[in-house]
């Protein structure tokens, strides 16, 4: 297991976020949502006297998880003087998982009805990530699999996927680095296991010159989804950081907040919409996931207006900054808004820690790291032939174009 720390002093507070390489596409054949319900299983509602959400809050904290596509993370915040008990329950609940089947039941029962709320609507960036790299799925589940669910097949999918070589743990606050690891030795130094096999990295996002033939030659639309209201959603797969280096990222981060800034003009100018939306990294977390990444657009249609009519104005303003990069101002503009974004994250002790995790599993960039401080000199160093660079990527990368049914949700 790794560890990471970082010393932020005279806050009183402290950040625990335990990081794991397993989340909805390793479910098992059968089980979609395995993952899911580990997590959940983490904090059993019928342990409420001593479980531990009871603990944290006791303490005075919070906690709260979140199940990925590939990863789930676990994260708490506590008074500092607290972390030594959190710690422990942190290790109790992970080295000494052993849920009734009663908390299963009721946990796959509460999965349901988070599946049920969400309706298609919010899992869009699922679906249409699934259409752009087959076999990516959801970290919701299925409520039909998770129904038959068995604790022993939970406890298989943790043995399997919460292993030390596939786990970090990172601290952040007002603590002391020494402190830390002699606490995390005494608490986890006996969890081993044998070495886990390396999963291979996703391919590379094509990249080739661009130009307006060739969008157009592109495939249409290529499935029907119930939303809130009718559009049109168009995916774009988003340069693997790793494989590329975190530049090429970076700059479609850029480009998609150009082109946001654009809407209100190209609303008025094409006719073919009436409200817009553009969304970078998964549910508009960049770099929040590792590859396959997603950049999503969504196209309210204007009355009268068909789909194909929606998606060319979308590509025609793509292929206007392949052609023509954003001036001085436009993109200065743009990348402090990213940057303000950055800072307000990095103020949050809870954010640093999800986001020391994050980086230390999931990305290893040649180029730069991803840790919080890190990236708004990242951005900074975008240039605007870097966007242009990025337009044409996008213009030729992997899409996919998705009908939306209005009042089908």
């Amino acid at each position: 297991m790794r560890l990471v720390t970082e010393e932020m002093p005279g806050r009183g507070l402290v950040a625990v976020a335990l990081t794991v390489g397993a989340g909805g596409d390793d479910d098992p054949v059968g089980r979609h949502g395995m993952a899911h319900l580990v997590e959940h299983l983490m904090f059993p509602r019928d342990d409420a006297a001593d479980g531990f959400v009871a603990l944290v809050q006791e303490a005075g904290g919070m906690c709260n998880a979140e199940t990925h596509r590939d990863h789930t993370v676990f994260h708490t915040v506590v008074p500092a003087d607290a972390l030594p008990d959190v710690l422990a329950l942190e290790a109790r609940r992970l080295l000494r998982f052993g849920p009734s089947a009663a908390t299963l039941r009721s946990e796959a029962a509460v999965i349901g009805e988070e599946i049920r709320a969400a309706g298609a609507g919010n899992r869009l960036w699922d679906t249409v990530l699934a259409a752009l790299h087959p076999g990516a799925r959801d970290a919701y589940g299925t409520t039909a699999e998770l129904r038959d669910a068995t604790v022993e097949e939970a406890q298989t999918f943790l043995r399997r996927h919460y292993r030390p070589e596939r786990v970090v743990l990172s601290v952040v606050g007002d603590v002391d680095a020494g402190r830390v690891e002699e606490l995390v030795r005494r608490e986890f130094g006996a969890w081993t296991t044998p070495a886990a096999e390396v999963g291979a990295k996703a391919g590379p996002v094509a990249e080739a010159p661009a130009h307006r033939a060739a969008a157009r030659r592109t495939p249409g639309v290529t499935s029907s989804l119930p939303y809130a209201r009718n559009g049109v959603a168009i995916g774009h797969a988003l340069a693997d950081p790793n494989r590329w280096g975190l530049g090429p990222y970076l700059a479609q981060v850029v480009l998609c907040e150009v082109l946001r800034r654009r809407i209100p003009g190209l609303i008025a100018r094409t006719g073919a919409w009436d409200a817009a939306s553009v969304h970078t990294g998964y549910q508009g977390q960049w770099l929040a996931s590792a590859a396959p990444d997603l950049a999503l657009v969504l196209l309210g249609r204007a009355p009268g207006a068909d789909s194909e009519e929606a998606v060319g104005p979308w590509l025609d303003a793509l292929a206007d900054v392949a052609t023509a990069p954003p001036d001085g101002p436009e993109l200065r503009r743009a990348v402090a808004v990213l940057r303000a974004s950055c800072y307000r994250q990095a103020d949050s002790l809870a954010a640093r820690a999800v986001t020391h995790g994050r980086t230390a599993l999931l990305f290893t960039p040649a180029d730069g790291d991803t840790t919080p401080d890190a990236l708004p000199a990242h951005l900074a160093a975008v240039a605007a032939a870097d966007v242009s660079e990025a337009a044409r990527g996008l213009l030729v990368g992997p899409r996919s174009v998705h009908v939306l049914e209005g009042g089908a949700v």
